[in-house]
């Protein structure tokens, strides 16, 4: 059972009830994130994140975290692109008291200057992780690459100066044109009635600022660059983006199927025959990530530096060979049915369908629809998945990152 409900004040809430479980996941989605920030705001998205568990009017930074520990519930938040949620799972007979929680949390956060000062020095310190996991480090590097500086090119955490320079004026002046009621959804998954958790909103979120947020255009600028960063470590990480659909485009599942025939599964083409048969690489995968405005078919392999050439040459091999040759009938139905199991699998997870519709509002301002997203995936033909592969690959705007014992960037 589903339950949507937009409130007076443009906030919307989306239930998906499961009565068979004993746990609810409750989260509040924010449709703002890195990709809209400006200069100037670069990283204050994430900063934000951090800062609303530093204590509010009646709970201090403690607090918040023992409130919830005290009925067994776990908090997290995490910041993307285009979305900042804050959420909290518990059992269904503390679901009451942790929505209090995190809604003291998200709406009444304090942001005193001694407790700014700290946590420019954590996200500083995670800045500083991030540069050391050359993983991390080459995708992040790939969205630059691909994007640009600014929009989806930016990175999350923001840059130090920027970190160091944020004050409690930016943080209000950001939420007062972002953290707006019609700018936000609550979505909740599990054991929890329709009825109790549209009490708990109005309850807590009657008096949220109405709006509207800012409106803003997020710039695209297919940058097509390739960037290296020289690190003395064992092994070389290469990312490599080609330009694809955006998040509703009539291509986007048959886009998806085409990427995990090429790197999405074990028995894909590109770890078969880089990881299994060339022993080139530990780690080799693709994945397809779209937004409303534009999307990118991403390719990351992990490589021993002494192959490095060598596997950028298989890689590259196995994208000429599904070009020339496509892709089989038995491939065909093996990434239809990896696409329609994945759904499936989060059916049975509370906080995958707490994101699953509360994203799908966010992004379409429609309810998801389980029934019909699984017939999209069964309706895709063959002949879709060769129009995908004829629109992907496009080497004119191929972006490529490159981190470890290298030189000069990557040219192909």
């Amino acid at each position: 059972m589903v339950h949507y409900k937009t409130f007076d004040n443009g906030l919307r809430l989306i239930v998906k009830q499961m009565p068979g479980l004993m746990s609810v996941t409750m989260g509040i989605i924010v449709h703002t994130g890195a990709g809209i920030e400006t200069d100037s705001e670069d990283g204050i998205s994430h900063f934000i994140e951090h800062m609303m568990f530093k204590g509010t009017a009646k709970r201090s930074a403690f607090a918040i975290s023992d409130d919830m520990d005290a009925i067994g519930a776990q908090m997290n938040a995490y910041t993307s692109k285009d979305l900042t949620c804050y959420y909290a799972k518990s059992t269904t007979g503390h679901a009451g008291e942790a929505f209090e929680i995190l809604s003291d949390l998200f709406l009444h956060s304090r942001f005193p200057q001694e407790e700014i000062v700290r946590e420019k020095n954590v996200i500083i310190e995670e800045i500083n992780m991030n540069d050391d996991t050359p993983d991390d480090l080459c995708l992040d590097m790939l969205s630059r690459a691909f994007y640009g500086n600014r929009g989806y090119g930016r990175n999350i955490l923001g840059t130090k100066e920027n970190v160091n320079s944020f004050t409690v004026q930016d943080i209000e002046r950001y939420m007062s044109r972002r953290y707006t009621a019609d700018n936000i959804v609550i979505s909740m998954a599990g054991n929890i009635s329709p009825e109790y958790a549209e009490e708990l909103t109005l309850k807590y979120f009657s008096e949220i600022k109405k709006g509207p947020a800012d409106k803003i255009t997020v710039p695209v600028d297919m940058a097509g660059q390739s960037l290296f960063r020289k690190k003395d470590i064992e092994q070389i990480h290469l990312g490599f983006a080609f330009p694809s659909v955006k998040r509703f485009d009539k291509l986007f599942d048959a886009t998806q199927i085409l990427s995990s025939v090429l790197g999405g599964s074990m028995s894909s083409r590109l770890f078969q025959k880089v990881r299994e048969e060339l022993g080139l690489a530990y780690t080799v995968y693709s994945y397809l990530s779209s937004y409303d405005e534009t999307g990118s078919l991403v390719v990351y392999a992990g490589v021993n530096s002494s192959n490095y050439k060598k596997s950028v040459d298989a890689i590259f091999n196995c994208i000429t060979d599904i070009k020339n040759k496509k892709i089989s009938k038995e491939e065909f139905k093996r990434g239809k049915e990896q696409l329609t199991s994945s759904l499936v699998f989060s059916q049975e997870s509370t906080s995958a369908q707490m994101l699953l519709y509360g994203k799908e509002l966010i992004y379409s301002g429609k309810v998801y629809d389980f029934e019909k997203r699984v017939k999209q995936i069964s309706d895709v033909a063959l002949d879709d998945v060769a129009e995908a592969i004829e629109n992907n690959f496009n080497r004119d705007k191929l972006a490529v990152s490159v981190v470890g014992n290298v030189d000069k960037p990557l040219t192909l």
